[in-house]
């Protein structure tokens, strides 16, 4: 069998095969955070789909760190029965689920965060989007606090992972990097201080919910910014995560101030577009004994095979193309091995900034042509 079917471990979580379903926003959540039907129908079907692990949309441990509307969160136990309906959900139909957490920092609006949005230091960043307050000491206690209480509640209430969102320009990415974090103090200036927020998350986290519960991280292996954190310095915070004992590291590249070198990339027409995060996780999984998975642009089952055959990463993850085909795993699994059906055209996006959730508009035209 291919590596990427074979069934694996990661700190006690069974996985059936080495595909991940990389965090996204679905917009499927009430104003409060909760999931709706809508989105338990979504995991479920990932899940019957043979994702191996699918990652949540990224998820505020408090309502300050919320960015876009109808977003998951986990600051309050008011949606306890919604949550532990999806998380069964997702176990009844054979699948294991992660939750994300994130706090977005100064890349928010007041409109959205109900404040004035929060950041390592008062600088008015290219992806800011108005100008942040800079935390306080007790600020940045407090924040490590509430990512330890989301993660506590995730774990009671049926996920079998919780994931550090450190990266695409969100907080934790902000005091990793020197455009966004001119801090003075113990958390700015050299790495070791700039990576501090985070390791003290991840030791907070950790401490809540056990070691032999797993904790994992997205990293962005770059910022691809000009004095943003660099491909050097993300081993070495990898490298600091392996040490502290994470049990994945999820590598991921750019911020909404990248151009063309952003996240969500489009125009993913052939495969020498895909893979675009490789070389960054191929660096990372040289420098940590941690499994490493790499998120970026990848469509082709054999490229995705050759990746993981040849060792270069433990873990391959994907988002958009499972908003157009929930059940890609199982089809190539069953020996259909086309490439996914997603065109990179972020279209998806669009109705659930409508209220509507995210689903492929692609998709919805060619049915309704086709009637």
């Amino acid at each position: 069998m291919p590596r990427v079917f074979e069934e694996n471990v990661i700190n006690g979580m069974h996985l059936r095969n080495r595909i991940v379903r990389s965090a996204t926003w679905e917009g499927m959540c009430d104003e409060e955070g909760t999931p709706t039907p809508l989105l338990e129908k979504c995991y479920r079907d990932l899940a019957a789909g043979e994702v191996g692990l699918i990652i949540t949309g990224y998820t505020f441990v408090r309502r300050d760190g919320r960015e876009l509307p109808w977003k998951m969160g986990l600051e309050t136990n008011s949606g306890e029965k919604s949550f532990r309906r999806l998380t069964d959900g997702v176990h009844e139909a054979g699948g294991k689920i992660c939750v994300q957490l994130v706090h977005a920092g100064g890349q928010t609006t007041t409109a959205a965060a109900g404040r004035q949005p929060l950041a390592p230091s008062a600088v008015k960043a290219d992806q800011f989007y108005e100008m942040p307050a800079s935390m306080s000491r007790d600020d940045i206690t407090k924040l490590i606090s509430a990512f330890g209480e989301a993660a506590r509640r995730g774990k009671d209430w049926g996920f079998d992972a919780v994931q550090l969102h450190a990266a695409h320009g969100y907080l934790i990415n902000q005091f990793l990097s020197p455009l966004t974090n001119g801090r003075g103090d113990e958390y700015g200036g050299a790495l070791e201080n700039r990576a501090r927020f985070l390791m003290e998350t991840y030791n907070t986290v950790r401490q809540v919910v056990g070691k032999e519960y797993p904790v994992m991280a997205k990293l962005n292996g770059s910022d691809f910014l000009d004095g943003g954190l660099s491909l050097e310095d993300a081993v070495l915070v990898a490298q600091m995560l392996d040490k502290a004992g994470i049990d994945a590291i999820e590598v991921s590249g750019g911020t909404p101030a990248s151009g063309d070198q952003a996240p969500v990339r489009k125009k993913i027409k052939g495969r020498e577009k895909e893979a675009y995060n490789l070389e960054l996780a191929r660096a990372v999984r040289k420098a940590v004994a941690c499994p490493v998975m790499v998120v970026g642009g990848f469509r082709s089952y054999d490229l995705l095979a050759e990746v993981l055959d040849t060792g270069v990463v433990d873990y391959v993850a994907m988002a958009r193309p499972f908003i157009r085909e929930p059940e890609l795993v199982a089809r190539w699994k069953a020996g259909d091995t086309r490439p996914a059906r997603c065109i990179s055209c972020n279209k998806c996006f669009k109705p659930g900034l409508k209220g509507e959730g995210i689903y492929c508009v692609v998709e919805k035209e060619e049915k309704e042509k086709d009637r």
